[in-house]
C-alpha cells in the first residue's frame, strides 16, 4: 500500500533524478572517506616524524600542559625524562612519548643556556678594570 502511495505521487521522470542524487551522494561520501583517510594518514607520520626527531634539549609541552626540557630519552621504552622548575625547584618526571604535544628545538641546550647565564653572572660581579688616566704634560 505504502509503495502504491508513493509511485502515484511521483512522475515516472522524477525516478531517475532520485537515483542520480543518490549516485552523487554516494560518490561524494565514499570520496570524503578517501580525503579522511590520506588526511589521519599524513597528520599520523607528521607526529611521527616529530617524535623521531626529539633530542636532548628540546622544548616540549605535553597533552597535560607540562613544559620543560628533554634530559634523557630512552626509545626501548619510549619514554623521555623531563626537566622542570625553576633553577631553585627542578623536577624530572617521566613521560611517554605519546604524551608530547609540541616540541621546539633546541636553541642550544638547556645545560648551555645555563652556564650562559651563569657566566654572564660572574662577570657582572667583577670589579670593572681601572683605567689609565692621562697626565697632562708640563
Amino acid at each position: 500500500m505504502f509503495y502504491n502511495f508513493l509511485e502515484d505521487a511521483t512522475p515516472a521522470g522524477n525516478n531517475t533524478l532520485i537515483t542520480v542524487v543518490f549516485v552523487v551522494i554516494i560518490v561524494a561520501m565514499i570520496g570524503l572517506l578517501i580525503w579522511q583517510t590520506i588526511s589521519g594518514k599524513k597528520k599520523q607520520k607528521e607526529a611521527q616524524n616529530m617524535l623521531n626527531q626529539l633530542k636532548i634539549g628540546d622544548r616540549v609541552k605535553t597533552i597535560g600542559g607540562v613544559c620543560g626540557f628533554v634530559v634523557e630519552i630512552n626509545d626501548a621504552e619510549n619514554t623521555f625524562v623531563l626537566e622542570t622548575g625553576t633553577d631553585d625547584n627542578k623536577s624530572y618526571v617521566k613521560f611517554d612519548k605519546g604524551a608530547i604535544y609540541q616540541t621546539a628545538p633546541a636553541q642550544g641546550s638547556a645545560v648551555e643556556a645555563k652556564e650562559e647565564a651563569k657566566a654572564d653572572a660572574v662577570t657582572e660581579t667583577e670589579e670593572p678594570a681601572k683605567e689609565e688616566t692621562e697626565t697632562p704634560a708640563e
